[in-house]
């Protein structure tokens, strides 16, 4: 593992996101299109996907701009968009689509869905009491789980 992917991997960690609460996600998505379907399988699929260096990109990008946001270390106007997330501002989902992207399409409605319902994990990360800011965050964590939900239904059709 390199430094890139190492600290993507700890930025995850010390903004209190897991690899197993991306697995989570991942269950939740596939659960009823794959009924043997066991945590391992989910883990290998977020683990497989946190390997792309596109994905750790994105991960340090994002996470970085929502320490600054958290700091107050922007400018404004876009201090006060990103702390308050607001709707209109996409740029978030933007970063996102990078990761979503890696499997094709189904990744679009993987991602649209978790984005939408916020199980687990994107929960607490939507909680604008928490005092933390995750504009980025939650979008990137819901991408992964998106993308390794897409890895895992290619790999169940033995297309990848």
């Amino acid at each position: 593992m390199d430094e890139v992917e190492l600290r993507a991997r700890e930025w995850l960690e010390e903004r209190g996101v897991t690899q197993s609460d991306i697995a989570e996600l991942v269950y939740f998505l596939q659960k009823k299109y794959h009924p043997n379907l066991d945590m391992q399988d989910c883990m290998e699929n977020v683990d497989r996907v946190l390997a792309k260096r596109e994905v750790q990109n994105a991960i340090l990008s994002g996470i970085q701009l929502d320490v600054l946001a958290e700091q107050g270390q922007l400018q404004e106007p876009l201090l006060s968009i990103i702390q308050k997330d607001e709707g209109l501002y996409g740029v978030d989902e933007i970063l996102a689509f990078s990761i979503v992207n890696i499997y094709g399409s189904i990744g679009f409605t993987n991602y649209g869905y978790i984005d939408k319902e916020k199980p687990g994990i994107l929960g607490f990360l939507n909680d604008k009491e928490s005092g933390m800011c995750h504009t980025f965050l939650d979008d990137i964590v819901g991408a992964i789980a998106a993308a390794a939900s897409s890895r895992l239904a290619h790999r169940a059709q033995n297309t990848e």
